[in-house]
């Protein structure tokens, strides 16, 4: 599995339209949603899921939101929810002949949280299908949110969520540690312990920390001791700081604050900066409208990835669907 800043042939993201998912916040979430379109489309190619009677208005808000409609494809591709980064294919490239495949794991809406996900597991054969890509399948419950890679054999994740009993309760951490190897190239795993309050998925690492190069680590953290994130981020970061790269060094590891907590009928969301996603040439960071911490994640971000764009994006509504730019979207490796 290549590493995200790696170049790449196109962004997937499967439209919105469930509106449970934004309960009573819906109205915003498709305009919103074309922004990120329009955003992506600067850079490169964008490949939607999309069922056809919801394409002709989702093309209109794309052109409103001055998305480059040329690189737009959209396909009739039903789906269940929009969280392509968890329903969709995982991609990966063969080193020697270039070939890139698909990985089709199973989703089971998180555990199980969200009734009717048939739809959303037909995604990564559809799409192996529609571009003549292999594709191998496995039987493991996996999702896109729950791991990040470095492109060269390491792959991060939590124990909260791939150990979960909801996921995979017949396989050990040995057994989950194969499968990941086998399919993805890893070379080895390294272990967080628990994601952020407010994440419905059970700790996904992409709300958390990321590689922002082969031997570099960006990770959220929490100076506040009274927030209920301080303790699993402080750990987290104490794990960090005992991990090894390939040649036995430390990593290189930048701290990104956390959004000042908010919420949404008595329910705090998941804000995260370390939900950003990388693009060819640019970085989108979400934003909470939160002026000094929105900055200085884009400040911080643009230190790690020198050359690309910053791009900040308005997630305030978005977030009330329990995620943002990550969540939302799957890279297609070139």
């Amino acid at each position: 599995m290549p590493a995200e800043w790696e170049p790449q042939a196109a962004v997937w993201l499967s439209w919105p339209h469930r509106r449970a998912t934004w309960p009573g916040q819906f109205r915003p979430i498709p305009g919103a949603y074309a922004g990120f379109v329009a955003q992506i489309s600067r850079h490169e190619a964008v490949r939607i899921n999309c069922a056809a009677p919801l394409q002709p208005r989702a093309k209109h808000l794309c052109a409103l939101a001055g998305a480059d409609l040329r690189r737009i494809t959209f396909y009739n591709h039903p789906t269940n929810d929009a969280w392509c980064r968890d329903h969709g294919p995982i991609f990966v490239r063969n080193d020697r002949t270039g070939e890139v495949a698909v990985t089709d794991w199973v989703h089971n809406a998180w555990g199980g949280k969200y009734p009717h996900f048939d739809l959303d597991n037909l995604i990564p054969p559809r799409i192996a299908r529609k571009l003549r890509l292999r594709r191998f399948e496995h039987d493991m419950v996996l999702e896109g949110g729950s791991l990040d890679v470095n492109g060269c054999g390491l792959l991060l994740t939590t124990e909260q969520c791939l150990l979960n009993p909801n996921r995979n309760p017949h396989l050990t951490r040995g057994q989950i540690e194969r499968n990941l190897k086998d399919y993805l190239g890893i070379r080895q795993v390294l272990w967080l312990g628990e994601g952020i309050v407010g994440d419905d998925t059970d700790g996904h690492v992409d709300d958390i920390t990321r590689f922002f190069k082969p031997d570099g680590i960006v990770t959220a953290i929490e100076p506040n001791r009274r927030d209920a994130n301080h303790r699993p981020l402080a750990e987290n970061l104490e794990r960090l700081q005992g991990f090894r790269t390939k040649a036995g060094r430390k990593f290189e590891i930048v701290t990104l604050p956390m959004p000042r907590a908010f919420g949404f009928q008595g329910r705090r969301v998941p804000a995260s900066y370390a939900n950003f996603l990388v693009i060819n040439g640019a970085v989108l960071v979400p934003q909470f409208r939160q002026k000094q911490r929105d900055a200085a994640a884009c400040a911080i971000l643009g230190d790690c990835f020198p050359g690309r764009e910053i791009i900040p994006l308005d997630c305030y509504h978005l977030i009330w669907g329990l995620g943002t730019l990550h969540c939302l979207s799957q890279q297609q490796p070139a």
